[in-house]
């Protein structure tokens, strides 16, 4: 991948296959990991997810907002079938606001149907992360960080 199109490209095919996600908060300078079902909202500059209210990682985003997330799988176009990547978005978490909560909901729901019973229940949020930059790593040698703020619109 040599220019921002191409990145932002492979990026946004990432986020369209890859369904799961590992979040990682803090607080109190120990970390936390969680598994998170997440939704890309604007293409690659935002990312939703669902959770509880009485979650750690709940408390953590309240406390801290700064997050990463982490989507791991294989490249399908390589031509080597065994050449991973990790996708690392790194920005900021907040809770979704009442004004922009149905139609959140509904784009969370429609890409994991699966999510009804929780998104029904009157203890969950929605947080929306505001990503800041991405890095891609697709072997040892080949680790790209592409902001998002100098990217394309």
């Amino acid at each position: 991948m040599k220019n921002s199109s191409q990145i932002r490209r492979y990026i946004e095919g990432i986020l369209q296959s890859c369904r799961l996600a590992v979040l990682a908060t803090e607080a109190h300078g120990q970390p936390h990991a969680s598994l998170i079902a997440i939704t890309p909202v604007q293409g690659f500059r935002q990312l939703i997810f669902s959770t509880y209210r009485n979650t750690r990682k709940f408390e953590n985003i309240l406390n801290n907002g700064r997050i990463a997330v982490l989507i791991q799988g294989e490249d399908k176009d390589n031509l080597n079938p065994q050449k991973g990547f990790a996708l690392t978005a790194y920005g900021r978490a907040q809770e979704i606001g009442i004004s922009e909560l149905e139609e959140a909901v509904h784009a969370h729901l429609e890409r994991h149907p699966n999510l009804v019973n929780m998104l029904n229940s009157e203890n969950i949020v929605i947080i929306r992360i505001k990503v800041e930059a991405y890095q891609v790593v697709r072997g040892i040698d080949d680790v790209i960080w592409w902001p998002v703020v100098d990217s394309e619109n």
